[in-house]
């Protein structure tokens, strides 16, 4: 008979596997719209999507291992590898933000508006908050970190795709071109908490 803890973490599995595949769809959309619209915001919303999926697809990975009663002492080891990938990826991606929304305040680069952009950015909102409270409610249960961390980047997910939707909904419907590049400052505030707590964890390890 299955035990309450297998119960739990095959139910995190299932969550984990929903929000690797949102963030494929969002990663996706996010890029490929930001590129084309010529939207820092919105692409660097995108990169950011990429390492949260890089980061889910290795919780998922260190799950899975549990459930078939594999070496979790190794998965945990590569685990902590990848994170300072994953911490110095944020860091890159921070410099990006700074550099590419001051230049384009400079020149004023006037980037296109793009309601796909928006949709997606909306649907964050939405969808990223649920993700959140079942993967808490999960990782309370099993005692989990690793998951209760991920609930936290889920959260802050959804702040930054909230930021993201006010920077993209003041240009396309205003034309307030600078907009998006002042609320990529903003994204950046939320972006930079995120990379420091990556390094603190890193660090902790």
């Amino acid at each position: 008979m299955e035990t309450t803890r297998a119960a739990e973490i095959r139910q995190g599995i299932r969550i984990e596997v929903i929000s690797i595949l949102w963030m494929v769809i969002e990663m996706a959309i996010s890029i490929g719209a930001g590129i084309a619209a010529g939207s820092i915001l919105l692409t660097a919303f995108g990169i950011d999507s990429l390492i949260e999926l890089i980061s889910g697809s290795i919780l998922l990975w260190r799950l899975r291992v549990e459930s078939l009663g594999g070496d979790v002492d190794r998965v945990e080891q590569t685990e902590q590898r990848a994170e300072w990938i994953v911490a110095i990826t944020l860091a890159l991606l921070c410099v990006y933000v700074f550099v590419s929304a001051i230049y384009g305040l400079i020149v004023h680069s006037k980037p296109e508006s793009t309601i796909l952009g928006i949709g997606i950015s909306a649907a964050a909102v939405l969808i990223m908050p649920y993700l959140a409270i079942i993967k808490r409610r999960v990782s309370d249960r099993i005692h989990s970190e690793a998951l209760a961390g991920d609930a936290v980047e889920s959260i802050t997910c959804a702040y930054m795709a909230g930021t993201v939707l006010v920077g993209l909904v003041l240009n396309t419907v205003f034309g307030w071109w600078w907009a998006e590049h002042i609320t990529a400052l903003l994204f950046l505030l939320w972006l930079a908490r995120e990379t420091w707590e990556a390094f603190e964890e890193v660090r902790s390890e």
